[in-house]
């Protein structure tokens, strides 16, 4: 009879303990597990992201990722952050190099598939950027020329679909780009009007077209699926409080994109 007994309640200890599940934590736990979050940042995107003369990472997007850690950890100064380009932004962040991106990213459907993004946190627009000495009023203008864009950003996908004649030249970073076409290696550029903006409004050898030719919500990009789930509702909460403040606008303002 013990013997019995015995079998009943090995096999009970056996089977309820493989019913178990081990816990998975998700992205938002091992944040607050290891005291800081990691973000993907550009550093070549002045006023978003860019280094300072002191080589200090500086902008918008930084505040921003300041006060998510302010948020999430306790801590505005717990918060790493990794320098991204518009190619390898989406690779860092899915090999879990990154924790999240702010890195003017807009949502796109095609993005929409591979990753998970919170409520937009600024509006852009596609804009032309040409020598001073251009001629040209409108993208239309541009058929049969050359215009430089940054891999990886959406500014091809608009540039084709407007003006399937024109030829592409494509860069790493806008630095890049910038320097491209001051040298006259094509016409123009197509990226984000703040991005360009600051480098009309620093030099005047380049300038801007006046029309828009898309709008582009920046949002915080996050790895798909339902580990990144709290994390993103957190964030939202952030963003939501922070535009319903008016701090969001104070903080555009501060850097002259408001």
């Amino acid at each position: 009879m013990k013997r019995i007994i015995l079998v009943l309640l090995f096999m009970c200890l056996f089977f309820s303990g493989c019913g178990k599940k081990k816990a998975v934590s998700d992205d938002l736990s091992r944040i607050e597990q290891k005291g800081k979050i990691v973000v993907g940042v550009r550093d070549d995107a002045s006023p978003f992201g860019f280094r300072d003369k002191n080589g200090v990472l500086s902008g918008y997007d930084i505040d921003l990722a300041k006060i998510l850690a302010e948020n999430i950890i306790g801590n505005s100064s717990a918060v790493e952050f990794v320098p991204v380009t518009a190619a390898n932004r989406i690779m860092k962040l899915n090999s879990g190099e990154v924790d999240c991106l702010i890195a003017t990213m807009s949502i796109t459907n095609q993005r929409q598939q591979i990753l998970d993004f919170s409520i937009p946190y600024y509006m852009a627009g596609q804009a032309i950027m040409v020598r001073s000495s251009s001629k040209a009023s409108s993208l239309r203008d541009f058929e049969g020329n050359r215009l430089i864009i940054v891999y990886g950003s959406t500014s091809e996908r608009n540039l084709r679909s407007n003006v399937p004649e024109v030829t592409v030249l494509g860069y790493k970073t806008y630095h890049d780009a910038y320097n491209a076409l001051k040298s006259g290696k094509a016409e123009g550029i197509v990226a984000d009007d703040t991005v360009l903006l600051n480098y009309a409004l620093h030099d005047k050898s380049v300038k801007l077209l006046p029309k828009r030719y898309s709008k582009e919500p920046y949002a915080i990009a996050f790895r798909k699926g339902q580990q990144s789930a709290r994390l993103i509702s957190k964030t939202n909460y952030v963003l939501d409080n922070l535009q319903r403040t008016g701090k969001l606008n104070r903080l555009q303002e501060k850097w002259k994109i408001k």
